[in-house]
């Protein structure tokens, strides 16, 4: 019989490169993420990771090996994930990260509507505008905006996020309205994180320098300054979509409206089967059209 002591750790120093992260993502100690790594090791006659003080990689022969266990081991994960599917209700723990205030405010709200659905469910969601690795991690299911850089992640598209250049109506009557975009270093911009606006212009798209004297990292306090007439804004929809109803903010520039940006669900290829992650999915799916 196939003695399985010491795969698992193997698995996970290989993927996280490090037995520390291994040992948390084990919730064991660092030490018997290494004595198990060892013993494989003599077991097989093989070195299959080379160690330093600074980092571990994987041997060519534990690449290999890496290879084949990885494929055991979603096939046990599937074969769990299959008797889980004969439940009726999703449960357990689920670990989601989205970005800050898309998070707080769109999904946020969603997410407890279906725990309310769900409430055997254990949910922790961590609000960071940083790419987290969600296998290094250990997140079951990701929210992003924009375009993806890891197509080693299972995508899909839920909903798309549209950016408006707004000001109020006080500013307009006081400072004027810019026609083009070359009128914009007339204005008082107001900078997020970043100098630039983007627009679309004769199809493509155009990355415009801005300047101002106001400059926040959050949404709430440039729609804040934007709303006191203090200056123009770039925000996504969900910011000022209600102020422009209310006809508090004006949108500018419009026929240099910037192509949507989509918002994605981004989850490990192990967790596709997994019933409370494909049934949250298809949740926020469902409910953000």
């Amino acid at each position: 019989m196939f003695n399985w002591e010491g795969v698992t750790e193997f698995v996970a120093v290989a993927e996280t490169e490090s037995f520390t992260v291994a040992s948390r993502r084990l919730g064991i100690s660092i030490a018997q993420v290494s004595r198990q790594v060892s013993a494989l090791e003599s077991r097989l006659a093989t070195q299959l990771l080379y160690r330093t003080t600074r980092k571990v990689s994987i041997t060519e022969a534990g690449k290999i090996y890496y290879q084949h266990c990885r494929q055991v081991l979603d096939g046990l994960e599937e074969a769990e994930r299959a008797l889980a599917n004969l439940q009726s209700a999703p449960r357990g723990k689920l670990k989601i990260t989205a970005p800050a205030t898309y998070g707080e405010s769109i999904i946020a709200p969603l997410l407890n509507d279906f725990i309310a659905l769900y409430p055997e469910l254990e949910v922790e969601c961590r609000m960071t505008n940083q790419t987290v690795n969600l296998i290094e991690s250990g997140f079951d299911l990701a929210i992003r905006v924009g375009s993806l850089d890891d197509s080693s992640m299972m995508a899909k598209r839920l909903a798309s996020r549209r950016l408006y250049v707004c000001a109020s109506p006080a500013y307009i009557s006081r400072y004027g309205e810019p026609a083009y975009l070359s009128e914009l270093e007339d204005h008082n911009c107001l900078q997020g994180t970043l100098d630039y606006w983007r627009f679309q212009e004769n199809g493509l798209e155009r990355n415009v320098k801005i300047n101002g004297n106001i400059r926040y990292n959050v949404g709430q306090g440039l729609l804040d300054a934007a709303l006191k007439g203090l200056g123009i804004v770039q925000l996504p929809d969900y910011y000022v979509q209600e102020s422009i109803e209310r006809g508090q903010l004006t949108a500018l520039l419009q026929k240099y409206q910037p192509s949507d940006e989509d918002v994605w669900a981004l989850y490990p290829h192990n967790r596709h089967l997994s019933p409370k992650v494909r049934m949250l999915v298809d949740y926020l799916s469902e409910h953000f059209r």
